[in-house]
């Protein structure tokens, strides 16, 4: 019977045309589609500077951590990196997760209980919903960046339930950011407090990629600060960071936390070395908004459905999953990985591509792709 139901469920997931496939990409960069589609955003990845940190690290250290950071796998590395992240964020202390699923759901299962009262905004990843379903908490989800809609829902809250406003600081499917600035003042009005996930503004937003909470909002404004590793700084990972008791709390009570096997030490040495580079050659992330620039300003001239980010993420929305899914494989066939993105990660009926632009990509590239984009365009008008 539940092998029925998982069969049934396939089939409705094809049928649909939301099936998802994985891609074995190949080491090799001239063997490689033209890629548009990671969140490698300053090109780190794959630096050879970085490799060698990873590996220099292993050889040192191990393979793995061989344990929880509780029991025996904190390194020096791995603290050497939460005090670097501390003093990236202007945050008194920060803490290694494995993975930035894992910090929301550690942040909102320590945070939350059936007494609090949780309000994201209706785009929040999916990692930040499922953090407030596992806490049991009670939770409404205010329009898309509508702070008048947040201040209504939170005045009808009763005065003596605690309150957490949870935001992504940039949208990850659409490009866009929260406004922090009004977030964090409709917080302290209504005495609530602000978490943001600003796991695709660190290394790339920002004095020396502090992202967008960084060093502009106190901790006292942005109480809970989560950010990832694995995008601008091309490793792996993710943190917490705030004050001492949010620290010590989920050092204390966060579960996915205590039961999880730490990162390997050279994963954490990568790190250091990526922020190294992402301090040190400030150019990365000026040439990355170069090409944020120039691709939005061609793409509207080629009266490309955009949606409004000024950030790498540059979706063009398309609507229907058929017509996402033939524009992506043309794309794809042209030598373009481009990311195909359908309901249930988007709503109904806004299908799109998701085009994420980095710091390594060369404008002959980029006008490549815009060339592909207008074929694609054109021959659907000839069509109608």
């Amino acid at each position: 019977m539940l092998k029925s139901r998982l069969e049934a469920r396939l089939a409705h997931q094809r049928e649909q045309g939301q099936w998802r496939e994985r891609l074995s990409m190949s080491p090799n960069p001239r063997a490689k589609l033209r890629d548009f589609a990671s969140n490698d955003y300053l090109g780190l990845a794959r630096d050879s500077r970085v490799a060698e940190a990873l590996a220099a690290g292993a050889r040192q250290e191990g393979a793995g951590a061989g344990a929880s950071h509780l029991v025996n796998g904190h390194s020096p590395a791995h603290h050497a990196l939460e005090e670097r992240l501390a003093d990236l964020t202007g945050r008194p202390r920060a803490l290694l997760f494995s993975t930035g699923y894992m910090a929301n759901l550690g942040v909102l299962q320590t945070l939350c209980d059936s007494e609090t009262r949780v309000f994201q905004d209706r785009l929040n990843h999916a990692s930040l919903l499922d953090g407030a379903r596992l806490a049991q908490s009670p939770s409404r989800r205010f329009h898309h960046r509508d702070l008048a809609d947040l201040d209504r829902l939170l005045t009808r809250t009763p005065q003596e339930r605690d309150k957490l406003v949870v935001s992504d600081g940039v949208f990850s499917m659409d490009g866009d950011t929260a406004d922090v600035e009004g977030l964090a003042a409709t917080c302290q009005r209504q005495g609530a407090w602000l978490m943001i996930d600003d796991a695709h503004g660190i290394g790339v937003l920002g004095e020396q990629g502090a992202g967008l909470v960084g060093q502009r909002f106190s901790v006292s404004q942005v109480p809970v600060l989560v950010g990832t590793l694995g995008k601008a700084f091309g490793s792996f990972g993710a943190f917490v960071a705030g004050d001492e008791v949010l620290i010590n709390a989920l050092t204390q009570f966060a579960r996915p936390y205590i039961y999880t096997t730490a990162q390997p030490p050279g994963v954490a040495r990568a790190t250091l070395r990526a922020m190294d580079i992402s301090e040190q050659e400030s150019e990365r992330r000026e040439r990355l908004h170069a090409h944020i620039a120039g691709f939005r300003q061609a793409a509207k001239t080629l009266g490309l459905p955009l949606m409004d980010s000024t950030t790498p993420i540059q979706p063009i929305l398309l609507g229907d999953n058929q017509r996402v899914m033939k524009w992506s494989l043309h794309l794809r066939e042209a030598g373009f990985m481009v990311g195909a993105i359908r309901h249930p990660t988007v709503p109904r009926g806004t299908a799109r591509l998701r085009i994420v632009l980095n710091a390594l990509h060369e404008w002959h590239d980029i006008q490549a792709l815009l060339d592909v984009l207008a074929e694609l365009k054109d021959q659907e008008v000839k069509v109608s």
